[in-house]
């Protein structure tokens, strides 16, 4: 799944549009459109995103023995 199938399913679990993350988020709906379909944000960015609709966003990398590098 892409980073932007992930947001835009995020932003339907917590039903608001792309545009509303865009205005919660301080840019516009334009600029956030078109950085879903590069897809590159940073993990602060996507951490940010999260916030802006409720959730926790968690990236790295977890091992079974309890190891993980986030």
């Amino acid at each position: 799944m892409s980073i932007e199938q992930k947001v835009k399913a995020a932003c339907d679990l917590a039903e608001i549009s792309v545009t509303q993350l865009a205005e919660r988020l301080g840019t516009s709906q334009q600029n956030m459109s078109k950085r879903l379909k590069t897809g590159r944000f940073t993990d602060e960015e996507l951490k940010s995103i999260g916030e802006a609709i409720g959730a926790e966003y968690r990236s790295g990398f977890y091992f079974s023995n309890g190891n993980k590098v986030e």
